[in-house]
């Protein structure tokens, strides 16, 4: 004949009573108030061993708040990034790329990152369309690190149709001509978030979708 302990006979009316296959606080203490109740006189529980279950539930129910903790933290982040990308509504980050679109102010901005200096550094604008040259601009020699440019008098037309406008650079480096990758600002047009506390994207005119993670610079 099966013999059914007093302690897992307490441990099933208590998940019972809470519906749950996984025990609490008050279940943990009601089992252990009928471990106690229910030892036996001659070799009762060693002090140690209870010491030890109280130290052991204190220490998963402490890990378990902890754990909560985080993840109310992680959430909070994840909003805090959500609130900052939203902010950017409206403004311009600097992506890599070659087409550009008029901004508010009916401008055409972006920036080259140069490798090493150049004695002369030359920016062509083009219709993005046709190819057709609009306008070109020689800044003269530039250090390495980061440079900007800009092209803010756009033709009426280019700037009320918002069309886009390709653009090249081109420098001197010990004589020799050298093709330069430039950079461009262009319009967030909207912010989407995941999942993860870095899974935080932001829709960009004319490039899609960019992580935040990737954005050095905007405007």
């Amino acid at each position: 004949m099966t013999t059914i302990s007093p302690i897992t006979s307490s441990a099933t009316q208590a998940m019972a009573q809470t519906g749950s296959k996984a025990l609490g606080q008050q279940d943990f203490l009601t089992l252990l108030t009928a471990q106690l109740k229910n030892q036996d006189p001659l070799n009762p529980m060693d002090n140690a061993e209870f010491l030890g279950q109280m130290a052991q539930f204190s220490t998963v129910s402490g890990i378990e708040r902890v754990n909560d903790t985080l993840s109310g933290f992680g959430s909070g982040m994840r909003d805090m990034r959500i609130s900052m990308a939203s902010t950017m509504l409206g403004h311009s980050v600097l992506v890599p790329g070659s087409v550009a679109y008029p901004d508010a102010e009916g401008a055409v901005r972006g920036a080259v990152d140069l490798p090493a200096a150049v004695q002369s550094l030359v920016v062509s604008y083009s219709d993005g369309r046709t190819g057709t040259l609009l306008h070109s601009q020689t800044l003269g020699a530039q250090p390495s690190g980061l440079v900007g440019f800009e092209w803010t008098d756009l033709p009426p037309e280019v700037t009320a149709a918002r069309g886009p406008v390709r653009v090249s650079l081109s420098g001197v480096q010990d004589g020799s001509s050298v093709n330069l990758d430039p950079q461009v600002y262009a319009r967030v047009l909207s912010a989407n978030a995941g999942a993860g506390l870095d899974d935080v994207t932001l829709q960009v005119e004319g490039f899609g979708a960019i992580n935040t993670l990737e954005i050095d610079s905007f405007r």
